[in-house]
């Protein structure tokens, strides 16, 4: 992946700065079975994050290094040019657009969903409209999900990430709550699937775009996405912690459905192609 000169001001990078008053959630849950319910969630996370048990953490300050530095000037980078694609979209259908914030945190941090902790995943809030990540993550995601891991891997995942941002401004999250709360669980699951699905359509048209305008993409780029969109699949995730797959308790997605969603979104780079909800809820 290239890196372009544009770099976004709505970073916060909170790596080094210390823990001092946070809260670790979590209630003794190993990190992939957090990883498999929480993991690039798309609606409100609060209700996992403030019924967890808690108990305090500190940590102490120190400097980033020059390596960590670098991803933070990725992420920076990355997160401009969402918000240049995503403002040139929505300007094309004629819709106010507003940045998300990006957090940058390690271990612990508050989120105005409630306590975030890096077992987590990255996720998004739409209560703050911010994106939380903990960059430790992707050692998880090569480690225990057996993706492989490279900058755009990254770019991926906060691609994904941005995609349910849109999906707050569109007012789709809060249909999808609507509509989950009215139905069975079977079918709160399956919207639950579309509305992940979409954010990876997004992330392929944020793909999509961002290269017509910069040119940015190089030769594996589109493969570690799909590396990426196929460990974070229902059944590789409940295959490596449970060891079976249970199709009707998916909330994300199969591997083979988010790598044919953001493949969608990157080959047609059309937003209106990307209605998941009329796909799988016939």
């Amino acid at each position: 992946m290239k890196w372009t000169n544009d770099r976004s001001d709505n970073v916060d990078d909170r790596r080094g700065s210390g823990g001092g008053g946070g809260m670790l959630v979590g209630g003794g849950l190993g990190t992939i079975i957090i990883a498999a319910i929480v993991f690039f969630l798309g609606g409100d996370p609060s209700a996992i994050l403030n019924n967890s048990t808690s108990a305090p953490q500190q940590t102490e300050q120190r400097q980033l290094s020059k390596e960590e530095l670098s991803i933070g000037q990725m992420v920076s980078m990355l997160a401009k040019e969402n918000e240049q694609t995503w403002e040139k979209v929505f300007q094309e259908n004629g819709i106010q657009f507003r940045p998300a914030k990006v957090v940058l945190f390690e271990s612990i941090t508050s989120s105005g969903c409630g306590t975030a902790q890096s077992e987590m995943g990255p996720f998004y809030c739409p209560s703050d409209q911010t994106i939380y990540m903990d960059m430790s993550f992707f050692n998880e995601l090569q480690q225990k999900f057996g993706a492989k891991v490279g900058q755009f891997t990254v770019a991926y995942v906060l691609g994904h990430e941005y995609g349910h941002h849109i999906q707050n401004l569109l007012g789709t999250l809060n249909q999808v709550s609507k509509l989950q709360q009215s139905g069975s669980e079977a079918q709160a699951n399956k919207i639950s699937v579309a509305n992940e699905l979409q954010a990876d359509f997004y992330a392929g048209l944020w793909a999509k775009e961002t290269d017509s305008r910069e040119k940015f993409l190089e030769a594996g780029d589109i493969q570690e996405a799909m590396s990426a969109a196929a460990a974070v699949g229902d059944d590789n995730i409940q295959k490596r912690g449970q060891g079976y797959v249970n199709q009707e308790s998916f909330t994300h997605g199969s591997s083979a459905q988010r790598e044919e969603w953001f493949m969608k979104g990157y080959n047609t780079g059309d937003i209106r192609q990307g209605d998941t909800f009329s796909a799988l809820l016939r």
